[in-house]
């Protein structure tokens, strides 16, 4: 999980920073905390541009923090997280399951300001 390296995660307006551009992995997660609640952050590199995308790390079928890990893909048309324990597919914008459509990630607004990442917190 990231140590963000900013001033205790310091949160402005609405928009909490967890990290630096540079802790992010491209196409891959990492996770940080977002309000005490873990979070993990995709950063997608690709011919659509740069995408930046934030969803819960429990993964709730397995009741296991370990969305972070899952691989990312496109599945149906839609951009997805597989689960890396049962292998089930949430999309990224809206975190619905397309498997198992009762079961959800919860998303977060996510942006870059400058070389910061930002997460959106109520």
């Amino acid at each position: 999980m990231i140590e963000a390296s900013l001033q205790r995660n310091e949160v402005r307006g609405r928009w909490q920073a967890v990290c630096r551009r540079e802790d992010l992995v491209p196409n891959s997660g990492v996770v940080a905390w977002v309000s005490n609640i873990q979070v993990a952050l995709f950063y997608l590199k690709g011919e659509e541009g740069d995408q930046l995308f934030a969803v819960q790390n429990h993964d709730p079928l397995a009741q296991a923090n370990v969305i972070g890990r899952g691989i990312v893909g496109h599945l149906g048309g839609n951009l997805v997280i597989a689960s890396p324990l049962y292998k089930q597919h949430y999309r990224l914008e809206d975190g619905s399951c397309l498997e198992y459509p009762e079961q959800k990630l919860r998303v977060w607004p996510v942006r870059l300001q400058g070389d910061v990442v930002e997460v959106g917190v109520e």
